[in-house]
């Protein structure tokens, strides 16, 4: 069950909430990423899927230049704002994702004069499935509708990272806003993350008698808050010592000398790692567009499986809950299995024979019964409908 509230409730709580109905409803969804792990920020190339979990959002305009901002899924009452007095990294928790969107398109010289917005989501928060990413997405696209900005997808997504790193404060790349704004149902988006091209990949699992489940561990552990800009910048140190624009200007051929010159130059073994990583992580990307293309499909488990290794030990981002569903879901007879997202919890894919998909999963439940850790969360991976208007006008 992907929808907590229906159209029509959430349709309802906006209009006791706020006086009057909605001027329409819209969603965005979640995603996983296939392939293409700690590349989106190195200009490489990723491979997310969207889900059909969504977040989704009533919203009608206002021209007093108040911003008011509900939940259904966070306690307490309406977050109040004022538009011109919106300010990078004040606070505002949950809201800040929504504000920050507002803030960007005034940033870019768009005319949002506030909103009325009651948001519900279904996509597991803390899971590293780009919750945040689809609260930012869904609220530009309604606005983008309501205000009629007239941007493109891309142009959304790039205003939703903009709102995430310079509002928020979270250094992060564009897939997941790509992502959520650009997915379509029955498709992974091959995504260039230097210039935003795309290419839509066919992506029919169940034609193949295949499923992809998603195994939400439920841990998030704290080790994770500042490691993503540490990756970052050591990532960022790699190309200055290489001298090289960023880590996508480096062909895998290269990798083995690259990283032979790092070491000569005394740089820290972390930077040589997260080098080997990310140009790696590009190298199977190109290797599973390669096999999906080629109809291929349960060989991508072996690559899947070979990035969680590269994940687990050159990124260093992942934690023995992580590790415990890639081990016992490949003992357990999977294709292959990884890490999902930014690491030190969250979630991991797993590739299953469709037949299978029920012993793998009470496998890896099993597993963590054993070691004591709560019981994860499985459920397949339906590639799923990007951003999308999904009520007309009230």
């Amino acid at each position: 069950m992907t929808e907590s509230l229906s159209d029509h409730a959430l349709t309802a709580g906006f209009t006791a909430l706020y006086g009057t109905a909605p001027e329409g409803i819209w969603a965005a969804p979640g995603r996983v990423n296939l392939i293409g792990e700690y590349t989106d920020f190195n200009d490489g190339f990723v491979m997310p899927l969207a889900l059909p979990h969504s977040a989704r959002a009533a919203v009608a305009r206002r021209t007093d230049g108040v911003l008011r901002l509900h939940s259904t899924d966070v306690p307490g009452g309406v977050v109040s704002l004022r538009v011109d007095e919106l300010a990078p990294h004040s606070g505002h928790g949950w809201a800040a994702y929504p504000a920050g969107v507002v803030w960007a398109l005034r940033e870019a010289g768009h005319p949002v004069t506030g909103a009325d917005i009651q948001l519900a989501s279904t996509v597991p928060v803390g899971a590293g499935l780009s919750s945040s990413a689809a609260l930012e997405v869904v609220t530009a696209l309604a606005l983008n509708d309501l205000f009629e900005l007239g941007l493109s997808a891309p142009e959304l997504a790039v205003l939703g990272q903009r709102a995430e790193n310079d509002f928020v404060g979270v250094p992060c790349g564009v897939m997941d806003q790509m992502a959520s704004a650009c997915c379509t149902q029955g498709h992974a988006l091959h995504l260039d993350t230097r210039d935003l091209t795309q290419r839509q990949v066919p992506f029919d699992l169940a034609a193949h008698g295949l499923q992809l489940l998603v195994v939400d561990t439920r841990v998030k552990h704290a080790l994770g808050d500042g490691a993503y800009a540490e990756r970052r910048a050591g990532c960022e140190a790699g190309a200055r010592a290489l001298g090289i624009g960023t880590l996508r200007d480096l062909p895998y051929e290269g990798l083995g000398a690259a990283l032979d010159t790092l070491a000569a130059s005394g740089e820290d073994e972390s930077v040589v790692r997260y080098v080997r990583h990310v140009v790696s992580d590009n190298h199977r990307v190109e290797q599973v567009i390669g096999l999906l293309d080629s109809g291929e499909v349960r060989a991508t488990g072996r690559v899947l499986t070979e990035g969680h290794v590269s994940l687990r030990d050159d990124l260093r981002v992942s934690c023995p809950e992580l590790d415990l569903v890639v081990s016992s879901a490949n003992a357990a007879g999977a294709l292959g299995a990884r890490m999902t997202g930014g690491g030190f919890g969250g979630s991991a894919i797993v590739l299953v024979e469709e037949a299978a998909a029920d012993t793998v999963a009470k496998s890896v439940e099993e597993a963590f019964t054993s070691a004591g850790y709560a019981t994860p969360g499985i459920f397949p991976a339906v590639p799923s409908a990007g951003a999308r208007r999904i009520a007309p006008t009230a």
